[in-house]
């Protein structure tokens, strides 16, 4: 059976009242084509619906997106930010503390890495070019294509996205104006630009919860090793489930 993977939506505002939900095909193609079933979460929902939806789930996605809003970090929204999404915000960060509470696997790409990061305590550059002027240019540059190969990233070979890519030096595409700056209390960053910038985090208690800026589901049709990013999650969320299978049947058996 595949794993249910969840990936919280973006707000589109086509409607003031009632805006639609929705996110980009690139990530749900992506997940599954790794072997997971992509279950979109929409935005708005009661508590009591948000949590019956994640009870299901087998994993979590955090997929990219606007900014995040300063507030959930502890700062004021600045000039240089970008545009926010109060409503994915509420939904994201909710469901990413579920998950990390209870051990579900996190996967998350560029916003997601922002996302997660917060959600666990840490903090972010609202935008590099202004608080950080000597690094490189993150952001995306119109007119390339979205799979255009910004810069290198140097990867810690002990760590799961070393292990997933068979690297530890690749070049990747860089789509973001923001990054970490306060690592979360209970993560490590296991890759860097050459600027220093963050480009990875994983969990240090043993549990998936794992991060990149860049945006690896641009890269799989030209880069084999980048599908291996989105197995390695989905295989630890399969597992999950053949885990829950194997209790549920073995508590059956003793009724």
């Amino acid at each position: 059976m595949k794993p249910l993977i969840g990936i919280p939506t973006r707000t589109i505002k086509d409607n003031e009242t009632y805006p639609s939900f929705g996110i980009r095909g690139t990530f749900t193609r992506s997940i599954e084509l790794a072997g997971g079933a992509p279950v979109l979460i929409p935005l708005q929902l009661s508590g009591e619906s948000l949590r019956a939806i994640f009870a299901r789930l087998d994993g979590l996605f955090l997929a990219g997106g606007v900014d995040v809003h300063p507030r959930e970090f502890g700062e004021n929204v600045e000039p240089y930010c970008g545009d926010i999404d109060p409503a994915r915000d509420a939904v994201e960060l909710a469901v990413t503390r579920w998950a990390l509470k209870e051990n579900k696997p996190v996967f998350g790409i560029c916003r997601g890495i922002q996302s997660l990061n917060v959600a666990a305590g840490g903090s972010l550059y609202q935008d590099i070019k202004t608080q950080m002027p000597a690094t490189l240019e993150h952001p995306y540059q119109k007119g390339n294509p979205y799979q255009h190969r910004a810069h290198d990233i140097t990867i810690d070979a002990d760590s799961r996205l070393g292990r997933a890519l068979g690297a530890t030096r690749v070049a990747v595409n860089s789509l973001h104006h923001q990054a970490l700056k306060q690592v979360a209390p209970g993560f490590r960053v296991i890759a860097r630009a050459p600027d220093g910038i963050v480009e990875a985090i994983e969990a240090t208690n043993g549990a998936y919860a794992v991060a990149v800026q860049f945006h690896p589901e641009w890269l799989i049709d030209d880069d084999a090793r980048m599908i291996g990013v989105f197995q390695d999650f989905v295989s630890v969320c399969a597992e999950n489930v053949r885990r829950t299978s194997k209790v549920r049947r073995t508590s059956r058996s003793k009724q």
